[in-house]
């Protein structure tokens, strides 16, 4: 081999629960023998897995269908072989069901290809097979030149986004199609030959809908009590409806016999947290939020009989609504450390936002000086409980679960700095804010404190700090200066805390120990972390997907705002994380059920045992940026 590099590749077959000896020596000529960096050592699988038989043949017969009128359109490059595996062509989405790869997304509108705009576009009649794709969750097929009428969907599909608009369909919508038992999101406008409908045909579930509109700001959202109708025009006739809206209200307040709700959407309303909302914050999508009556919520928590919860806003108790959903209601109280400003905060916010992983506002009640909020009931609890409170004590959170939790949090994080082209910062997070619903699904909460972040123009500063202590940016405490920055420093401690089990601040402990992010600092900078990972789940982790946690959580906690990463690269981060978590889990699955190969690597010379692996760039510390 003599001097330089030598890289090889080699294949060897191995009988099962056999042994593979690999024996490295020097070459003749050799002074000092190999010298190896790295070795790496892959089992081969047969890939027997592909996409659900039926699921290819809707979507071959569906490129049928289209390739009739459009040939030359680009979105067929790549539509070969397989359509999930081993990548999913061009507008097409997949998941895993039950260890079968079935396709959920459809994404056919002309902003995902290149060219100009009438290029792009697909044309021809509606594409009937694709009704057909029984896995289907999110169509759209907008912004094309389709024509026809929409056929027949499968009664009880999947559905939960669909978008139809700006084509040239005609007829009327099918009742098929309305009444989709998970549809949340149903657009269909600027279709001028389509048939108009009432909103009696849309499904008794709660849902975005454009209503058929075409060049409409707003939309027009269905509850299965009440259907929620916002306009907003021009800030003169705002100010002019508003007047009479209040009028209204009283005089309805007087003289209307009280149901066991009212059907009135909860008005934008200016306060010391928000500031006064411009044309671009009106015309957000507002989302039906329920107004119940103080006696509807006093039946429905049996006179607030089970406390579940204590919070800076009030007391927390469970309830059944009539329908049978289970709620949390959350009842502010009179010493509260919030007042009517948080409880419009929230209402506000969550009258036009919704994600996922944040959790839902299902209504209110604002009678008789009481504040309160409704929400669907997380059976799992908070994060924090099950990191370290009494749930804890009862079973473990293991490692792959709480990847996936601190995973979902970010989602929501990013979703609220990201909304509607204006940022809108938490000012809370810690774990006792994230929620975890029956399926241990994050879902961020209270947005009591959430502000959306200063414009170019504005200072910048806030008035007054809100956070908990322990999670609160040191920046933000020193300056008063609020950026989204703030959420990061409080996500990353929450990070820690579901990397080592530990509270953020704890009197209790030895004086070195009382603030978890002082703690946790110097053993990650000397690769240490093996010192304050949880006992709970020592051996139960893969290295290097705690490795990209631990770095991603140091980052977080810079003293400097400006070196901390956004949480859309935090997010990338995380999902890197837990496909690293889950393909070793799903390895050693297999080795568990089948058998393995066992390795062995003999040399000729010694070789001393490895040092830890050094820490990304991310570690590495800057020079502190010039002050402001």
């Amino acid at each position: 081999m003599g001097n330089g590099s030598n890289y090889r590749e080699l294949a060897l077959n191995v009988t099962a629960n056999g042994y593979l000896n690999l024996t490295l020596v020097k070459a003749f000529e050799s002074e000092n023998g190999p010298i190896c960096n790295a070795y790496e050592i892959l089992q081969v699988h047969q890939l027997v897995q592909e996409t659900n038989t039926d699921d290819v043949e809707v979507i071959l017969e569906a490129r049928s269908e289209l390739l009739e009128n459009n040939q030359m359109n680009e979105v067929w490059e790549g539509w070969t072989a397989d359509p999930c595996l081993p990548v999913p062509w061009n507008g097409i989405g997949c998941e895993t069901v039950n260890g079968v790869t079935v396709i959920t997304k459809l994404d056919l509108s002309s902003g995902i290809q290149r060219g100009s705009d009438e290029e792009r576009k697909l044309l021809g009649p509606f594409p009937k097979s694709i009704t057909k794709l029984t896995h289907l969750k999110f169509l759209n097929l907008s912004n094309n030149g389709f024509t026809g009428q929409i056929p027949e969907f499968l009664e009880r599909s999947m559905l939960i986004s669909v978008d139809l608009s700006h084509n040239n369909l005609s007829g009327p919508l099918p009742n098929s199609l309305a009444s989709q038992p998970n549809l949340e999101t149903l657009n269909f406008g600027c279709n001028p030959q389509l048939t108009k409908v009432s909103p009696s045909t849309f499904n008794g579930l709660k849902f975005t809908t454009d209503h058929g509109n075409c060049g409409v700001t707003g939309v027009q959202k269905f509850s299965k009590r009440g259907i929620i109708i916002g306009a907003a025009a021009a800030s003169g006739s705002l100010l002019v409806t508003a007047v009479a809206g209040i009028f209204f209200f009283m005089w309805r307040q007087k003289f209307m016999p009280r149901g066991k709700f009212d059907k009135n959407p909860y008005p934008m309303a200016k306060n010391l947290i928000f500031s006064l909302p411009s044309m671009d914050d009106l015309m957000m999508k507002s989302i039906a939020i329920e107004t119940f009556t103080l006696e509807y919520l006093e039946a429905v928590t049996q006179s607030y009989k089970t406390l579940i919860g204590e919070g800076g806003f009030g007391s927390v108790y469970s309830g059944t609504l009539t329908d049978g959903q289970e709620v949390a209601v959350k009842v502010r109280s009179a010493t509260s450390t919030q007042g009517t400003r948080e409880f419009d905060n929230e209402l506000n916010l969550l009258s036009t936002i919704r994600h996922e992983n944040l959790v839902p506002l299902l209504g209110y009640c604002n009678e008789k000086d009481q504040e309160i909020l409704v929400y669907p009931f997380m059976s799992n609890g908070s994060l924090q409980d099950r990191l370290y409170g009494e749930a804890a004590k009862r079973k473990i959170l293991d490692w792959p679960t709480r990847l996936s939790i601190a995973l979902g949090a970010a989602r929501g994080l990013t979703h609220l700095h990201n909304f509607a082209g204006r940022c809108i910062i938490h000012r809370d997070v810690k774990s006792s804010n994230i929620l975890l619903d029956q399926s241990m699904c994050a879902k961020v909460a209270d947005f009591g404190f959430s502000k959306y972040a200063p414009q170019e123009g504005d200072s910048g500063a806030s008035l007054e700090v809100r956070g908990t202590a322990g999670y609160l940016d040191p920046e933000y405490y020193t300056t008063h200066h609020l950026s989204a920055k703030s959420d990061v420093f409080s996500f990353g401690v929450v990070l820690l805390e579901i990397v080592t089990g530990r509270e953020p601040l704890n009197i209790h402990r030895p004086r070195p120990e009382w603030s978890l992010v002082e703690w946790a600092k110097p053993y990650i900078r000397e690769s240490k972390i093996d010192e304050i990972v949880d006992p709970n789940i020592k051996g139960a982790y893969h290295a290097e997907a705690m490795w990209r946690v631990v770095e991603v959580a140091l980052s977080c906690i810079e003293p400097f705002s400006a070196y901390r990463p956004g949480m859309a690269d935090i997010v990338r981060e995380l999902e890197d994380s837990l496909i690293i978590e889950n393909n070793a889990s799903e390895y050693m699955r297999s080795i568990e059920s089948t058998g393995s190969n066992r390795f062995s690597i003999i040399m000729d010379r010694r070789i001393p045992p490895p040092t830890p692996s050094e820490p990304s760039t991310i570690l590495t510390q800057m020079a502190p940026p010039e002050p402001r």
